[in-house]
């Protein structure tokens, strides 16, 4: 029988490298950290660029995992069309709103980001597609737990970890801040996965009205809340447009 291919080996040793660090990475750290040499390492990450299975920030060089991944393994992003439907309307609301964006569905009791738009500013920002954020602790979360979209049993049977002090870790206090979603169309996640930092989540929804994902904005706590630590009304405003509008172009009727 035919031996490996020594080129999809080391394909594949770069993927997994750039999947298991917070950061993007350079040519040469790649190359020292599989022991290739940089011209191997450079004409590899150039073929995975081309395909879109890597992204090179423009100002850096350095190089993070592509959206296209996505595909792999989630192909029902293609049938509901979440991404591809939402993301003109989640520039739009970054640009609009100067804060960061990110669209959440849920995959295996977690909200698994699929499109994110860093806020337009020039911070350091890390790409989280692909990334799987807590379902009772993030704003993406909340909402799929308030519309059914994402199964609460399991979120309270396997306990709810503790990010912050103000995490809701209690089965009650979950079920309340759930109903609230519901109430008022919205949810707010208020430094309860990071100390400093805030996101607000409203439904987008599908054919039938049925809630197929959730859209966020997110950014330091006073950008998102004003002095008493109540959500912005401006940025509500900006983020239920944005979902209405990708929920028309789901197919979803008004409401």
């Amino acid at each position: 029988m035919a031996g490996p291919v020594q080129s999809i080996e080391r394909a594949a040793a770069i993927l997994r490298l750039l999947a298991g660090g917070p950061r993007r990475l350079g040519l040469g750290e790649v190359a020292a950290s599989l022991g290739l040499a940089k011209g191997t390492a450079h004409g590899i990450l150039r073929t995975l660029q081309h395909v879109d299975f890597v992204e090179q920030d423009a100002a850096t060089g350095k190089y993070q995992l592509g959206a296209a991944l996505l595909h792999l393994g989630t192909s029902y992003l293609d049938v509901n069309e979440l991404r591809s439907r939402s993301i003109n309307w989640a520039d739009a609301l970054a640009a609009r709103s100067g804060e960061a964006v990110r669209l959440g569905t849920p995959l295996e009791g977690k909200v698994l980001v699929v499109h994110h738009v860093f806020r337009p500013d020039d911070s350091l920002q890390s790409l989280d597609v692909g990334a799987l954020l807590p379902l009772h602790a993030s704003s993406l979360g909340k909402i799929l737990l308030a519309y059914g979209t994402a199964p609460l049993e399991p979120v309270i049977e396997s306990g709810m970890e503790a990010y912050t002090r103000h995490t809701l870790v209690t089965p009650e206090d979950l079920a309340r801040a759930l109903a609230e979603v519901r109430d008022q169309g919205w949810a707010a996640e208020i430094q309860e996965m990071s100390m400093g930092e805030a996101g607000l989540a409203a439904p987008i929804r599908g054919h039938g009205g049925l809630v197929v994902g959730a859209i966020c904005l997110s950014g330091p706590v006073e950008r998102i809340c004003d002095s008493q630590g109540t959500p912005r009304g401006n940025l509500l405003t900006l983020l239920r447009e944005a979902a209405r509008a990708i929920s028309r172009d789901l197919g979803a009727a008004r409401w």
